[in-house]
């Protein structure tokens, strides 16, 4: 006789771990959503200034621990993505009602709940900064995965802001991180229902990945940015910016320049002003042990990410003036077959020449044909005919005018959103169609009255579900047997003050439970 036993799947390492954050992170948002917006905003400014104290600090170590980028750039990331954040948004209400008498529509403001938030390597840090923020700002809870290349700082940095999140009043576990990355445990944080949204910054295939995991996913694509130069611009001030803006952090953001195309008739003086700030045009044969060097076998080699011009020049086997910031290389058709038109993450500009604007409008469509679809381009004009055909041409959501693209079209030098997250809409396969904000997290209740003019909207003034929480936040309800370190880290993530809160939580469950006992065993 053959015995059949129905027995449980063999879970991959580290589901029961994704399975108790996810629990925790849901009940840290299911309390976090009853805050009024004073008592948000006391946690938003703690987290902040915990984030801006340490910007320095995590800009050093995040170079360390990746060994790319410029530790002085980091840092100016990481205060424009804690700061500079809390700045741009304080006055925005993402929590109060909102009455249109006109419409007689009332808007209650819903957070998500859960955010997965996954982090990149080349923006380590001040990601993990603007989501966290981002996150916190509008009522959710957030658990961070960052890349595994970046894991130490990034999950350092996490812990700060969960730390400070909680000594301001927020529950416990409203900010948790992913200490060991692994494809099993993303899997299943990306997949439980418990993520009520996954924000995908990295690669293409981490945000397919986020696509494809059944839950509502924000993501965004590759850049591949084109700058034109045309014969009106201010060539002075157009070659501080691009060297400036192509050589910050070491090129590591997605928003920086990857091809120069310029007007042929200005573009010798051009490059004679782009040299005075530190740029090199590389001869034939330098550009040709350049390309190979980057594009080995026509590929881009990632190991050259986020390094200096020296270290690139260095591989190549050439020699370069000292202080050199940007590699210039030349080329003559944009066309897939040439890797130099391509997206580049290191200080290698292409350059192209162009005998007029408009036919430099063409060239740039061929580039992002290549790649970058709708993410963004720059231009260097004081003619608003030629920006305006620029812009209505080019396959891209945002272009930015006589400023770097770095920061211009990441929003710290324009007045576009601040931000990490740059959605590349239905052309780059994006569900965004703009830079990550934090209304991109809440959904609104819309309370809709019947248009019929006898029918009076009330009055709503002063009416707000939520309040400031009274009394010590409770801390998570651990199991007894589970000690001090709790299912999903050390203690040193909940509040200080939790330890009297937790015992009183045990004793309440142990209490209910002998009662339901007793009840099962008198009837």
């Amino acid at each position: 006789m053959t015995v059949e036993y129905d027995l449980p799947p063999i879970e991959a390492p580290g589901v029961p771990r994704a399975r108790q954050m996810l629990e925790r992170a849901r009940w840290a948002a299911q309390a976090f959503a009853t805050y009024d917006r004073d008592s948000v905003l006391r946690i938003v400014e703690a987290v902040t200034r915990a984030a801006e104290d340490n910007a320095e600090r995590y800009a050093e170590w995040a170079v360390r621990e990746t060994g790319f980028g410029v530790v002085a750039d980091k840092a100016v990331k990481n205060k424009l993505c804690s700061r500079g954040i809390l700045e741009t948004y304080r006055e925005h209400d993402y929590v109060s009602p909102r009455i249109d008498g006109d419409r007689k529509i009332v808007e209650v403001p819903r957070p998500a709940g859960v955010v997965f938030a996954l982090t990149p390597s080349t923006n380590p840090v001040s990601t993990v900064y603007f989501k966290v923020i981002l996150a916190l700002m509008t009522r959710n809870a957030v658990v961070v995965s960052p890349h595994p290349a970046a894991k130490q700082c990034c999950s350092d940095a996490a812990r700060v802001l969960a730390e400070a999140a909680v000594a301001a009043g927020a529950p416990d576990g409203v900010v948790q991180w992913v200490e060991e990355p692994s494809v099993p445990l993303i899997d299943a944080l990306m997949t439980d229902s418990r993520t009520d949204v996954i924000l995908a910054t990295g690669g293409v295939a981490v945000v397919r990945a986020a696509y494809s995991s059944g839950n509502p996913a924000i993501g965004v694509g590759p850049g591949n940015v084109p700058v034109l130069v045309d014969a009106t611009a201010d060539l002075a001030r157009a070659a501080k910016k691009l060297v400036d803006s192509k050589a910050f952090d070491n090129s590591v953001l997605c928003t920086n320049e990857s091809v120069l195309v310029v007007e042929d008739a200005v573009a010798d003086r051009l490059l004679r002003e782009m040299s005075r700030h530190g740029a090199h045009l590389l001869g034939p044969e330098e550009r040709d042990k350049v390309r190979d060097a980057v594009f080995p076998g026509g590929r881009f080699d990632t190991s050259v990410v986020g390094r200096d011009a020296a270290t690139i020049a260095d591989r190549a086997g050439i020699r370069i003036p000292p202080r050199t910031r940007v590699l210039v290389a030349p080329f003559d058709l944009a066309v897939k077959e040439e890797p130099l038109a391509h997206e580049k993450l290191c200080p290698v500009l292409g350059l192209t020449r162009v005998p007029t604007a408009r036919r430099g409008i063409r060239t740039a469509e061929a580039l992002l044909r290549i790649g970058g679809a709708g993410h963004s381009a720059v231009i260097h004009s004081n003619d608003p005919r030629t920006v305006m055909e620029y812009a209505a041409a080019v396959d891209v959501l945002r272009v930015t005018v006589n400023e770097g693209g770095s920061t211009g079209s990441a929003g710290f030098s324009t007045n576009l959103a601040p931000s990490m997250t740059i959605g590349t809409g239905f052309v780059g396969r994006s569900s965004l169609s703009e830079n990550l904000q934090p209304q991109h997290l809440v959904n609104l209740t819309r309370i809709a009255y019947s248009t019929d003019p006898s029918e009076v909207l009330p009055s709503y003034a002063g009416l707000v579900p939520w309040a400031a929480p009274t009394g010590p936040v409770p801390a998570y309800p651990v199991a007894s047997n589970l000690g001090d370190a709790g299912p999903t880290g050390p203690a040193a993530t909940r509040p200080s003050s939790s330890s009297d809160s937790t015992a009183e939580v045990r004793e309440e469950l142990r209490r209910l439970i002998i009662e339901e006992l007793t009840a099962i065993i008198k009837g």
